[in-house]
């Protein structure tokens, strides 16, 4: 008797559970670039002709031929990004339980959406059919002449139906009230309000550059994205890319303050914060642990005035590509400015070059961190 093997390397369950969201997110990051930049695209097309809404279908039979395929491209775009939430399910199955967990995750996702559990549920998906995988490849056992059909038809089809039924029959129905009372709760926030909930997100996203903190709050975001509920991820996505901006500047503008390690570090930060990775700006906070504060204070501010001012993100998308896609884009830009404007004058007070170590030492003070992009 034959047992088919499958899964990766054992770690422990939290770093397998990261390590599953990031790979997830990572696979679904091209789904949701293309669709944000398409939809982007036909949006600012569509307002050259005076239309706000090139997504109704009254566009399809419009006059002008433009309008029409900016219509298109308007859905080709929803197109991509409605595959989000099976792109992440089933890329956290296939972190879990390899190939044979793709095709359980992708539908469980796809269940999800459809019973109204957004982006927890998926993620929801993710790891309940990865483990269902995962426990059929450790239990199941075939002869050795029928081996071969366990990935592609044994681990895939009982994957696929367990996961299903645990969604529908378990698990469905309480995260899809859990949705709806936090999509009721965010709806009934405004003014005010909804102001001081973008500030604590933009804090909670500045403050540990892509760790725990950063990553809760940039995941509810998506989650309430799913939703139609915008300003957590218009608050998110201001300020992930704040901190590497506005450091970056600050080392290359004023040199002196920096000791040279840090002056290498800003170019890339700089760079990688227009991307949208906040671990840019790692290698300021270990050299000083104090320009956390002012990064909380620029994150927080930056997201309370783009939410304030009516800016609105559609995507989880913090790239500069994505910009000129964002409802009310000049407020977003100068919110991102201000903020980084707050983190390059702060670290000033924190970075004055004859309080860090130099020389040899320095090396070691700001060592080079190993980036992941953080959403």
């Amino acid at each position: 008797m034959a047992k088919f093997q499958g899964g990766g390397a054992k770690s422990s369950t939290g770093t397998e559970v990261k390590n599953a969201i990031m790979t997830g997110v990572s696979y679904m990051l091209p789904f949701v670039i293309a669709g944000a930049v398409i939809m982007g695209i036909a949006r600012i097309g569509a307002s050259m002709y005076g239309i706000d809404n090139i997504w109704d279908a009254s566009h399809e039979q419009a006059a002008s031929i433009v309008v029409q395929m900016l219509h298109k491209f308007d859905g080709f775009g929803g197109l991509a990004l409605s595959l989000m939430l099976p792109i992440v399910a089933g890329y956290i199955s296939f972190a879990i339980a390899n190939k044979p967990g793709i095709a359980p995750g992708m539908v469980g996702g796809l269940l999800a959406s459809n019973l109204g559990t957004g982006f927890l549920g998926a993620l929801a998906a993710g790891f309940v059919a990865g483990y269902v995988v995962r426990l059929l490849t450790a239990k199941v056992k075939l002869p050795r002449s029928l081996a071969s059909a366990g990935p592609i038809f044994i681990l895939p089809v009982g994957g696929t139906l367990l996961t299903c039924i645990i969604m529908a029959f378990v698990i469905g129905t309480p995260l899809a009230a859990l949705n709806r009372g936090m999509e009721a709760w965010l709806l009934a926030m405004s003014g005010t309000n909804k102001v001081i909930l973008a500030a604590v997100v933009g804090g909670m996203v500045g403050f540990d550059l892509g760790g725990p903190v950063n990553k809760a709050a940039v995941t509810t975001a998506m989650a309430l994205l799913v939703s139609g509920i915008y300003d957590p991820n218009t608050a998110a996505q201001v300020a992930i890319i704040i901190p590497p901006i506005g450091l970056g500047v600050a080392s290359l503008i004023w040199k002196h303050r920096f000791p040279e390690s840090l002056q290498e570090a800003g170019k890339a930060s700089t760079l990688m914060g227009l991307i949208g990775v906040s671990e840019g700006a790692i290698p300021f906070a270990l050299a000083n642990p104090k320009i956390i504060i002012i990064n909380v204070i620029g994150t927080a501010t930056g997201a309370a005035m783009a939410v304030g001012l009516g800016a609105v993100n559609h995507a989880p998308i913090s790239g500069f590509y994505g910009w000129l896609a964002v409802d009310g884009w000049p407020i977003y830009i100068l919110s991102i400015a201000v903020g980084s404007a707050i983190v390059a004058v702060g670290s000033l007070l924190v970075f004055r070059q004859s309080n860090i170590t130099t020389g040899k030492e320095e090396k070691a003070t700001a060592p080079a961190p190993k980036f992941k992009v953080s959403r």
